[in-house]
């Protein structure tokens, strides 16, 4: 598992914590930073799944009103926390981090949906952020992007690798 897939995973447990402790992200990010300088060994994870969630909180309110624009009748309460959470997530990458893919960010969301909520959940996940990426290519984002033409285990469908998404070996 990629370095940026345990940080999502990692996110997710973060803000899924909050929202059902009804905790403050800042007070979620505290007890995890103390964790993160206890378990030395999980910190390839730690920068983007702190990224992640201070982006999250940053900008819920747009966000939740991406979701909702996108999610044909489904008001932000009416969804399930882990989908609402993953979901978040998913927009945060689609429009806040240039960096990520949208084939990419919605592959992983998808992903977590599939391993972690309901038997329906990762198809609701994928059509919400599909039409949030709006229907483009795999990845308009990807297109733009330098290539540096090698292959890896770890690249995205454009065939080249993010950086940031492979775990250090």
């Amino acid at each position: 598992m990629s370095a940026r897939s345990k940080a999502r995973k990692r996110a997710l447990d973060m803000l899924y914590v909050a929202e059902v402790r009804e905790l403050p992200i800042a007070d979620v990010l505290a007890t995890e930073t103390v964790r993160h300088l206890d378990q030395p060994e999980r910190a390839s994870s730690w920068d983007y799944a702190r990224q992640i969630v201070t982006g999250v909180d940053d900008d819920r309110s747009a966000i939740d009103k991406v979701i909702v624009e996108h999610a044909q009748g489904w008001s932000i309460a009416r969804m399930p926390v882990l989908d609402r959470c993953i979901l978040r997530m998913g927009v945060w990458e689609l429009r806040y981090n240039p960096e990520v893919p949208d084939a990419v960010a919605i592959a992983e969301a998808v992903e977590l949906a599939q391993s972690l909520s309901t038997d329906d959940s990762a198809s609701f996940v994928n059509g919400v952020l599909g039409a949030v990426a709006g229907g483009r290519a795999p990845s308009a984002k990807a297109a733009t992007a330098p290539s540096d033409g090698a292959a890896d285990d770890d690249a995205t469908p454009s065939g080249r690798t993010v950086a940031g998404d492979q775990e250090s070996r």
